[in-house]
């Protein structure tokens, strides 16, 4: 039964609640008896925080969908949004791995799990304005998600929406008054959360039209638009009324684009840069920077994002399990993290490996899948199931593999492309600029790709429902399997970590011997920045550290 409390009631259900537990991955189990909740507030600002400066930020191309975060599947959109919006809860700014535990209050400052986590109630912040003076309230926050998850009564619709299965469990969403929300869901499910605390997550103004973040960026975050020249910079100022006190300490971020990645870097070499592009320092990179004496810092981290061929399933050769898991067996995981990321990459199946993430699986499972045992024996079986299929020298299986047109997406379609040539397979590069290449495999216009896919949370939710339940838009290959979408919901309500951990790993193991979408490896950061940048703390995910309220310049 859906649970509906009127404001009065909703006030002394959140007081009463303040002893209960978060939820969180560290725990041995759910006492879901028990409604957790959160009372933590804003960080207090830092006592040797510095005012002022402007942050000189690395950008590697232009905003294919200018400021539009919910309409958007890459880094190179959400990391210079992010300073504009906020979110109901976001993730500790300060602690590099994410989990239930490091959720922490934004524009909702508490929040509690009722009826045996299927209401999330959140308790929003008072006093809140957007960038333009109107006030900050619970129907903007109905209005966005409401938008997202494609509500039947939703006031608007997004042209492009990656990420609306993350929200299929949600039924309403009510704002209760203006200061209260509640996410009604269908089961439990207490990943929401995460998800709503990742950085592709944010709240937009209820009194402004979607279309128009496309151009320009309305939001209550620490930063306010001043100017976007494109090809050029993305220019943020400081939010003089922004609720968080003290913050932000800078006076400001200008994000310079620089399309050629080698120029990039010896702009942060030579200092005319301040921090790194999230994703982009490679080992060989870094190695090269240390080498010259450059005098930055460098955190190496995991980037939950990972290396993977999609394939168009509906049509001729990939309809065909055969041929796409010839294609999974004749490339060499390991030799993939040497040869392309000079070993800056992991191996590992749909969730990011241990210990950069929570869920993946571990090597003694690997091993036993597509890819990832002995080079010879792996592509000998490639060679027996394309000719099951009908491919052989006589009649070889020619494909293109397309990619976007930027250095690290090229060096992995390159390398595929020759292990697939060793078993037999003419494969020939097709090369897509970014404002291009997600509307036309969202349209699913292309064979075969070499894709880069970023986990926005490390929580199968976030993965599964988002790149491979059945009708997603984001699930680009049209992969759909209705045991897999049962073992997905399953893994989804289970309350005990113990008992979805399994769930998960078999998840994992099914997609890939399915080649649903053959992961290739995972990427790893060596995010530089200059000494003089404190506070900005780089996690094992891109997506979710670039808000820089908390960043300041001890120069």
């Amino acid at each position: 039964m859906r649970l509906r409390l009127p404001a009065a009631l909703l006030a002394i259900v959140g007081v009463a609640l303040l002893a209960g537990p978060v939820l969180g991955q560290a725990q041995k189990g759910a006492d879901t008896g028990k409604a957790p909740a959160s009372t933590k507030g804003a960080r207090a600002p830092h006592p040797n925080g510095k005012k002022g400066g402007i942050l000189l930020a690395m950008h590697r191309e232009d905003l294919a969908q200018g400021f539009s975060i919910h309409e958007t599947a890459t880094i190179a959109t959400v990391w210079p949004s992010m300073p504009c919006f906020n979110n109901l809860v976001m993730f500790d700014p300060f602690k590099p791995v994410e989990s239930l535990d490091t959720v922490i209050p934004d524009l909702a400052e508490r929040w509690s799990w009722q009826d045996n986590y299927r209401n999330l109630v959140l308790f929003l912040r008072k006093n809140v304005k957007w960038h333009d003076g109107q006030p900050f309230t619970s129907k903007d926050v109905k209005y966005t998600f409401d938008m997202v998850r494609q509500a039947a009564d939703a006031q608007t619709r997004l042209r492009i929406n990656p990420r609306k299965d993350w929200y299929a469990n949600v039924e309403t969403i009510e704002a209760a008054d203006p200061h209260t929300v509640i996410f009604h869901l269908k089961r439990p499910q207490p990943s929401l959360l995460m998800m709503l605390a990742s950085g592709y997550s944010p709240v937009y103004p209820a009194h402004v039209p979607v279309a128009e973040f496309r151009s320009k960026c309305v939001g209550t975050g620490p930063f306010k638009l001043k100017e976007w020249r494109k090809g050029e910079y993305i220019e943020f100022t400081r939010n003089p009324d922004y609720w968080a006190p003290g913050r932000p300490y800078l006076d400001g971020i200008r994000y310079v684009i620089v399309k050629e990645r080698g120029t990039r870097f010896a702009a942060l070499q030579a200092g005319r840069l301040d921090i790194s592009f999230p994703g982009e320092a490679t080992k060989p990179i870094a190695d090269q920077l240390k080498a010259s004496g450059a005098k930055l810092n460098f955190t190496p981290v995991g980037t939950n994002v990972n290396d993977n061929l999609i394939m168009n399933i509906k049509k001729p050769p990939f309809d065909n399990v055969k041929v796409r898991r010839a294609i999974s067996l004749a490339v060499d995981r390991r030799a993939y993290a040497k040869a392309v990321h000079q070993g800056g990459a992991v191996a590992g199946a749909s969730m990011q490996p241990k210990p950069y993430g929570f869920w993946g699986l571990l090597e003694k499972d690997l091993a036993r899948l597509p890819g990832y045992g002995k080079p010879e024996e792996n592509k000998a079986e490639a060679r027996k199931l394309l000719a099951e299929a009908g491919y052989g020298p006589q009649k070889r299986l020619q494909v293109e593999m397309g990619t976007r047109a930027i250095a690290i997406y090229v060096d992995f379609a390159s390398f595929v492309i020759n292990e697939l040539k060793q078993v037999g397979i003419e494969a020939t590069l097709k090369q897509v600029e970014t404002a291009q290449w997600h509307p036309l495999v969202t349209r699913r216009e292309y064979q075969m790709g070499a894709n880069l896919t970023g986990l926005g949370i490390d929580d199968p939710d976030g993965n599964f429902y988002e790149n491979f339940a059945c009708g997603s838009p984001r699930n680009y290959t049209d992969y759909c399997d209705e045991q897999v979408m049962k073992m997905i919901d399953a893994q989804s309500q289970e309350l005990d970590l113990k008992k979805r951990q399994p769930l998960v790993a078999q998840i994992q193991r099914k997609l890939e011997q399915d080649a649903a979408r053959p992961i290739m490896g995972w990427r790893l950061d060596h995010f530089p920045m200059a000494p003089h940048v404190k506070n900005l703390v780089p996690h094992h995910n891109i997506y979710n550290y670039g808000r820089m309220q908390e960043v300041w310049l001890d120069k």
